[in-house]
């Protein structure tokens, strides 16, 4: 759904999907950008995409879903997105639509209704980017642990011993743990044949990525400048966390949504 242009602001996307009556389909045209697994090499695109774009200018939401093949003509890799801050290991690019000719096979959902299932869509990824956080949190404490346990300073048999040191692991552990519990209890009430699920959804991942990467710097502090060094991982894990305030939503976008959520909330609503 994202583009050069529309990142977080999903429906002010400009891919345009005309009907064609003569061959009775769509001619898709736009480019779509930070499509993960858009390509390995940066020369060829993946086998299949499920593809928004705007099938009406009545309404900002006329969106419909199509399913793009790679072997389809007028279909490109505009550039592979290389030199990333972090998620280096997941391959994102840049694609181009031009005349791409979508058969009514490739038609998914009905015509102009897709922006309920895109923002349901969203929810879910909301809530597994959360899910991503807290696994980043954990492995950010397990090296915290485990390198000042073994590093000796100060005439101590370990930094684990220093109170500076337990406040970054203790204060850690905490949030790592009411994150990981407002995950769980996200996602076991989570229906994901339903929408209107936004505000915990975007209230889990706005806590969990701040989180992840809040931990991730207290071990590199933690580890000093080893931290600061490849080698030691948790300068990696920081670098993977910041991607999460930002993919499926930047936290403002959070902000703006809960905000909105909340205020058509009844007080005696809230649980």
């Amino acid at each position: 759904m994202s583009e050069p242009n529309a990142g977080t602001d999903v429906l002010g996307m400009k891919s345009n999907a005309v009907y064609d009556p003569q061959r009775n389909g769509f001619i898709l045209n736009g480019t779509k950008m930070w499509i993960t697994n858009g390509t390995l090499t940066g020369k060829e695109t993946g086998d299949m995409f499920l593809v928004y774009a705007k099938t009406s200018n009545e309404n900002r939401s006329d969106i419909t879903q199509f399913t793009v093949e790679g072997d389809m003509e007028g279909f490109s890799v505009g550039q592979k997105i290389n030199d990333k801050l972090g998620m280096r290991a997941s391959p994102t690019a840049e694609l181009v639509f031009e005349n791409v000719f979508i058969p009514q096979s490739n038609i998914v959902g009905d015509v102009n209704k897709a922006t309920l299932c895109m923002m349901r869509n969203l929810e879910i990824e909301r809530v597994a980017l959360a899910a991503m956080a807290i696994g980043i949190a954990r492995r950010a404490l397990d090296e915290m642990i485990l390198y000042s346990a073994n590093r000796p300073a100060f005439g101590k048999p370990n930094l684990y011993a220093f109170g500076q040191i337990q406040k970054h692991i203790t204060e850690s552990y905490a949030e790592y743990m009411a994150g990981k519990s407002y995950l769980y209890g996200v996602s076991n009430g989570l229906d994901l044949s339903t929408y209107g699920n936004g505000l915990d959804a975007d209230g889990v991942k706005l806590y969990c990525a701040q989180m992840a990467k809040n931990v991730a710097d207290r071990a590199i502090q933690v580890l000093g400048g080893y931290g600061y060094c490849g080698e030691y991982t948790v300068e990696r894990l920081w670098r993977d966390a910041k991607l999460l305030e930002i993919g499926g939503g930047t936290n403002e976008s959070h902000h703006k949504n809960m905000s909105r959520d909340l205020l058509k909330l009844d007080g005696n609503k809230l649980e």
